[in-house]
């Protein structure tokens, strides 16, 4: 089972970016965590992070012809506003699992919208790092689900 764990624009400062609202744990870091897990579950995980935009969207049609099972996405700020990243995404015929690490819910109003939640199968947020393990259970669940 081949899973894809996408990360959007500056994520790659977890760590250092607000560590009152994401702790201070680093993408490396969760990266491994996601890796291993997905190792015990017997899944495949492949990670990218990008701050470009267009980047994300050739390597979501990168994932439709590579077939992966699953995508677990954290889009950061692109979440709420970006139409290209949501319409690249809903080329795949697999199940998106839509993460973050602080609640967008508690959060400033416009975070509160994510263009991506109508096509995700479903969205974990508020757990910290923990959303990622979380998503990657919910994706190897959904793809084994999935008719094939």
């Amino acid at each position: 089972m081949k899973i894809l764990v996408l990360n959007g624009v500056n994520l790659n400062m977890f760590g250092h970016r607000d560590p009152k609202q994401y702790g201070t744990i680093t993408l490396a870091q969760i990266e491994r965590k996601v890796k291993s897990l997905g190792k015990e579950l017997g899944a495949s995980v492949t990670c990218f992070q990008t701050n470009i935009e267009g980047e994300m969207c050739e390597r979501i049609h990168q994932a439709y012809h590579d077939r992966v099972d699953a995508v677990v996405i954290n889009a950061g700020a692109w979440t709420h506003y970006s139409i290209a990243l949501r319409d690249a995404l809903a080329i795949l015929t697999c199940p998106v699992i839509e993460v973050h690490m602080s609640n967008i819910h508690a959060r400033e109003p416009f975070r509160h919208h994510s263009v991506i939640a109508d096509i995700a199968r479903g969205q974990i947020c508020g757990f910290g790092a923990l959303s990622y393990e979380l998503g990657l259970r919910a994706a190897i669940q959904a793809a084994q689900a999935a008719p094939a």
